[in-house]
Formats: structure tokens, C-alpha cells, sequence
């Protein structure tokens, strides 16, 4: 694949430094862009920065996507080849308590990203969508010919809005852009928010942790490294002719749900400790199950990256015991 400019939003975030990360070590251009808000410690963010993209000679920028001049001079004057919109607010139970923000970041901030690739012609958008879009049900696995208009939570809707601004711009416009629906991303430098990171550090605090629904929640956790790796290969990967000018979406999971219990049990492992276990009963915004069908995902870039779970939790484990050592 020859050099390309790419932009990374999101790029201090957990998806968007790797992502950023292995683009450079592929040879691309790579400008990344990060409000650093104070959703989780910012600590974290910078952190990633510095181990991840600078060693790369990636620079991350500020910016707030929601400064639509700002946004508009950025991919206007970049000539980019490609976008990757990783940046949005995210968190299915924070969208209930701070609603306000999923409008601002997921809407008015993806609206001005996009519209700026329109005007700067830009080749190629991709985005980060989510599994949350196809709601509360339990006919697993979901397929990206679904119907998704029966989001559970507002985090969902702004997702599907997304998804439906894409569709509209590549109808009217020809932007081509390709929507990625991320199934519950664990590893290396996460995001606290995620139970799995939350989980951790309880567990090595010494402290309980509580399984929503029993603990029989279905869960389709993908690796990091496998989330890079689909998301580099729809990068690098073709469009068939016919799909030049459209808006395409794609599932970003492996059609391997576990149950939450069943998780905690390998991240005991992982950790070498036991958890103290409370249950409570489900949270408003939760679903019973994610489970994604990859076939198309499969059909486009061939096979992608299956890393195991034990495989993975450990390497969180092992990456999480040096950047938090425990105190003594």
C-alpha cells in the first residue's frame, strides 16, 4: 500500500493510539487530534501519547471537533487520503447522567468531521460506530442488515445517527465513508470506564466488584490488537468498484460471546487474584447479549486477527501491573 496522509481523531484514546500506532509503523503520515477531556483521568491519555505515537514521531494535536471553523481548516488544509473519526464521547451509563455531551461530541462534532471531508474531498471517511446500536435483544449474532432502530441507550442513538448522516452524505455528496461497529474492545492502555479496567482495579485493591444481571450477561470481547487489525485492513483493503461513492458498515467482533462470570474467571487468572463478587440487578442501557457476525467483515479484508481471551486478559494484566504498580 503506498504512503498515505491520514488523520486519526481520537488519536490519544485507547482505539484511536493504536490505531494511530500502527499506521506509522506501516510507513503512513499520520496527524492525530484529541480534545484530552476529563471523562477518565487524563493522566492515561498523555500516557498513551507518550508510549504509543511519539516514539513513532506522531504528533497529537488539541483540538475539540466541536469548533467546526477549526475542524473545517484542519482537513481542509491537510490533504489527507484518509480520515479515521475515532473521537466521540463514550460510555453507555454516562449517556443517562450527561446526555448533553454524547450531543455535543457524537453529533455536532461528527457533523462538522464530516462535513469538512466533504469540502475537502477527502477520499475516505471511517468511524467508529458501536455494537450498541442493535439494542436489547438476544438473536444473536447481529448482522449489519439488522434493523438498528431500537437503541437502548442515547450513546446507541447518536451512533445510529452517525451512521444514518454517513449514508446521507455519501447519497448526496459521494462521500465514501465505512462505519465500524466496535464489540467490547479490552486490552492494553483501555479506558477505566470499561468494566474489565474497572474490575482490575478493584480486584488488586482488594476491593468487591458488582456482576450486573447475575453475571449472565453475553459479552463478544475483541483484543485491541484484532480491532487494529480489521480497521487497518478496511483502510488498506479495496472497495469493490461499486462501493466507491457509498457508505458501508462493517461488525468489528468475533461471533465469541462469554458470559460475564465466565470473564471475570480469566481475568482472575490473569491477575492472580480473586475477585470478591457482589451482584446487582441490570443497569438502564445495558443489553443481555452482543454477538457479532463477521462474515462480510471476513469477505472484504479475509481473515483478521482472533486473539484468545486468556491470551489477551493476560497481556492487560501484564501492561497494567506497570503502569499502576500496587503499593507495597
Amino acid at each position: 500500500m503506498p504512503q498515505q496522509q491520514i488523520l486519526v481523531t481520537g488519536a490519544a484514546g485507547f482505539i484511536g493510539a493504536h490505531v494511530a500506532a500502527q499506521l506509522a509503523r506501516q510507513g503512513h503520515r499520520v496527524v492525530g487530534i484529541d480534545s484530552f477531556n476529563a471523562y477518565y483521568e487524563t493522566r492515561l491519555k498523555h500516557d498513551r501519547v507518550a508510549a504509543l505515537l511519539t516514539p513513532l514521531g506522531v504528533e497529537c494535536r488539541w483540538l475539540d471537533l466541536c469548533d467546526g471553523e477549526a475542524t473545517r481548516r484542519l482537513v481542509v488544509d491537510g490533504g489527507f487520503d484518509a480520515v479515521i473519526h475515532l473521537a466521540a464521547q463514550a460510555g453507555v451509563r454516562h449517556s443517562i447522567k450527561a446526555p448533553g455531551d454524547y450531543i455535543q461530541s457524537n453529533l455536532v462534532g461528527f457533523g462538522n468531521v464530516i462535513e469538512a471531508c466533504r469540502e475537502a474531498g477527502v477520499p475516505h471517511l471511517l468511524y467508529a460506530s458501536s455494537s450498541s446500536v442493535y439494542g436489547s435483544r438476544e438473536d444473536a449474532p447481529f448482522s449489519e442488515t439488522d434493523r438498528v432502530d431500537r437503541p437502548a441507550s442515547l450513546y446507541a442513538a447518536t451512533k445510529i445517527a452517525n451512521e444514518l448522516i454517513a449514508h446521507t452524505y455519501a447519497s448526496i455528496h459521494g462521500l465514501r465513508s465505512t462505519g465500524l461497529r466496535f464489540f467490547t474492545v479490552y486490552g492494553p492502555w483501555g479506558r477505566p470506564d470499561m468494566a474489565y479496567f474497572s474490575f482490575s482495579r478493584r480486584m488488586r485493591a482488594g476491593q468487591p466488584i458488582t456482576l450486573f444481571a447475575g453475571g449472565e450477561l453475553l459479552r463478544d470481547f475483541t483484543c485491541i490488537d484484532d480491532i487494529v487489525d480489521a480497521v487497518v485492513g478496511l483502510l488498506n483493503t479495496p472497495a469493490p468498484a461499486t462501493a466507491a461513492k457509498e457508505s458501508d458498515i462493517y461488525n468489528l467482533g468475533h461471533h465469541v460471546p462469554v458470559k460475564v462470570i465466565d470473564f471475570v474467571n480469566t481475568l482472575e487468572a490473569a491477575l492472580g487474584l480473586k475477585a470478591i463478587i457482589e451482584y446487582g440487578p441490570m443497569q438502564p442501557g445495558d443489553v443481555p447479549v452482543t454477538c457479532a457476525d463477521d462474515g462480510k467483515l471476513r469477505a472484504r479484508i479475509g481473515d483478521w486477527a482472533c486473539t484468545p481471551l486468556d491470551e489477551g486478559l493476560n497481556r492487560f494484566a501484564r501492561w497494567i501491573e506497570a503502569w499502576e504498580p500496587r503499593s507495597s
